[in-house]
């Protein structure tokens, strides 16, 4: 385990591999493996946390190829866990709920680049992560200050609804949900308000518990390493 982390050779193909399926993933959010533009792939937290490991991958790919030796990853480790947790949450909350709901298509969770960005990315980056980062880092800070991102995609959103003057009429790409209100329960008119609030004070929490499990494990690979 301690020559695996360490390994140079080990981290290139693990990144290597992880940006060529990011690639495919990226390329298909934005429709093209249905010959068709989606013009709505930015306001996805699925999206957004994709793009986000991928830019981070990519550096630690870069860092990799670029040192003669064997050695830890070190590229933005507090950004990578908080990304890691948007990551892991994507794949939570689709399977869980998103994937299931009534008026989605099931045809579309076996789409590759559903699978991909839902399933396989996510495993993958919490994977590479445990194996090649140094442990026992985390601060106990750090969940709570992880909330920030899905705080940021909430202001985000609302205001990407406010500049479509909440017209609720502009559907998304597969016809089931306006664009201005990418998840259920982040929309008033089907979740309610008052449901909606319980909704993201639910995920937010779920967010910083995830948080501090990770902070767990992170204290644990650090022990297994030095046993």
């Amino acid at each position: 385990m301690k020559a695996i982390s360490k390994s140079r050779d080990a981290q290139l193909i693990f990144q290597a591999a992880y940006c060529a399926l990011a690639l495919v993933a990226c390329v298909g959010s934005v429709g093209f493996f249905d010959m068709k533009f989606t013009g709505d792939f930015y306001i996805y937290f699925t999206n957004i946390s994709l793009y986000l490991s991928t830019g981070l991958m990519l550096a630690e790919l870069v860092q990799t190829a670029r040192k003669h030796g064997d050695s830890h990853v070190t590229v933005l480790p507090r950004l990578r866990f908080i990304s890691m947790l948007g990551m892991v949450l994507t794949l939570i909350i689709f399977n869980a709920l998103l994937a299931n709901d009534p008026a989605r298509d099931p045809a579309l969770n076996y789409k590759v680049e559903c699978m991909l960005s839902h399933i396989v990315l996510p495993v993958l980056y919490v994977a590479e992560w445990a194996l090649f980062y140094e442990h026992g880092r985390v601060s106990w800070q750090l969940p709570l200050l992880s909330a920030l991102f899905p705080l940021l995609y909430l202001v985000y959103v609302f205001i990407h609804a406010a500049l479509w003057r909440f017209d609720s009429s502009v559907m998304n790409y597969a016809g089931t949900d306006p664009i201005i209100y990418p998840y259920f329960f982040l929309n008033p008119e089907k979740a309610g308000v008052s449901g909606m609030a319980v909704w993201i004070l639910a995920l937010l929490a779920a967010f910083i518990a995830l948080g501090y499990l990770f902070m767990l494990a992170d204290r644990l690979l650090q022990k297994g390493r030095k046993g």
